[in-house]
């Protein structure tokens, strides 16, 4: 044989080679999803997201907070930052979890947010300077413990519980 037919056998080989090797890897590939279709199932991750802001409005609801957070030697700055910090912490951490729930349930825990800031900084500013950190704390559950209505953190929960039970029927 001489050079020029070794060399195109050895190129025939390699392509039949190559093209083995390609056709493998496509014919044991899983084939992409349609357009439109989810490459995943996102259930247990918007499942997850629901019970992490069930956890969220259970630990930024007020009394929950108070007792958590209490420092009875604190001023009335210094527990006012504290509940207000806390709650905006724990939100913060949470807030990537609204990719994964609808707008109504992330904007419920967003108002129970900023309506426990705006509470907390409004009895706040409506005491005197001589008030205390334990001062603070007893108004803000008197307040709570005196409304009519449903707590907005129960509210919060129930729409949560709601929307994650439509989710696994």
């Amino acid at each position: 044989m001489n050079t020029d037919s070794t060399t195109l056998l050895l190129l025939a080989l390699l392509g039949a080679t190559v093209g083995g090797l390609i056709y493998g890897f496509f014919k044991t590939r899983t084939p992409a999803p349609a357009a439109g279709t989810k490459s995943f199932d996102t259930l247990p991750l918007r499942l997850q997201a629901y019970e992490r802001l069930v956890l969220l409005t259970e630990r930024m609801a007020l009394p929950n907070l108070i007792s958590r957070v209490n420092n009875p030697a604190a001023s009335l700055l210094e527990m006012k930052v504290l509940l207000t910090e806390n709650i905006k912490q724990e939100f913060e951490y949470n807030s990537t979890q609204q990719l994964y729930v609808s707008a109504t349930a992330w904007e419920a825990v967003r108002n129970l947010k900023e309506q426990n800031i705006l509470l907390i900084n409004q009895v706040a500013a409506s005491m005197g300077n001589e008030a205390t950190g334990a001062t603070l704390n007893k108004k803000l559950l008197d307040i709570l413990l005196s409304q009519q209505q449903e707590p907005l953190h129960d509210i919060v929960t129930r729409v949560l519980n709601q929307e994650a039970k439509q989710l696994m029927s």
